[in-house]
């Protein structure tokens, strides 16, 4: 097979780059207006009631499942990362640009919330049941707020989680509009038509 050309390489980069900027820069910048999750702190609605902006901190992984684990998502994290670049550009899926995209966008919202798992924005926590004050926090850092009267009220999430969930769409619909083509039976061998005489 041929090897990957090199604007994929700076596809896949510039994808995982932005992304993963993007999601960093919004959350400090939404930490550093809003402060730290508070019981008493309100959202700050930009759609009245349908979206706002808030801190929340997410031990888990997605809706808060697995809380405590972080270190666990970590691994799971470098795990992932490093599978997804053998299959770009070891095992070649990264000759395709739609593959690159959706993989560039899942590595970036991995990249994004891995930072906030390994506790590198040097949050604290303030007192809690679960945390003593100043304890440093190894927490996921959310911020968008989306509901819908009281029909939906969404975990609270970020950037890296958009990522995440668009590129897993992108590959689901890859794999439905463009299925591997399946491997072809060994055909039978002919049989000799020729009649045998007597």
């Amino acid at each position: 097979m041929k090897a990957v050309p090199t604007h994929r390489y700076l596809l896949y980069a510039a994808i995982v780059a932005a992304g993963c900027a993007a999601d960093l820069l919004t959350k400090r910048w939404i930490f550093d207006k809003l402060g730290m999750p508070s019981r008493t702190r309100d959202t700050l609605w930009l759609v009245d009631g349908v979206l706002g902006l808030t801190t929340s901190l997410n031990e888990g992984a997605l809706f808060g499942i697995g809380r405590g684990q972080g270190m666990v998502f970590s691994l799971l994290s470098v795990v992932a990362a490093v599978g997804i670049l053998y299959w770009l550009f070891i095992a070649r899926a990264a000759h395709d640009r739609l593959l690159t995209v959706a993989l560039g966008m899942v590595t970036g919202g991995i990249l994004g919330n891995l930072y906030d798992r390994l506790g590198l924005p040097g949050l604290h926590w303030n007192n809690g049941p679960l945390h003593s004050q100043g304890q440093p926090v190894y927490a996921v850092r959310d911020w968008v707020h989306f509901k819908i009267d009281q029909v939906v009220d969404w975990p609270i999430f970020n950037v890296a989680d958009s990522l995440l969930v668009c590129g897993a769409a992108l590959l689901i619909g890859h794999a439905l509009l463009f299925p591997r083509p399946a491997v072809p039976a060994a055909s039978a061998r002919p049989a000799d038509s020729a009649t045998p005489t007597v």
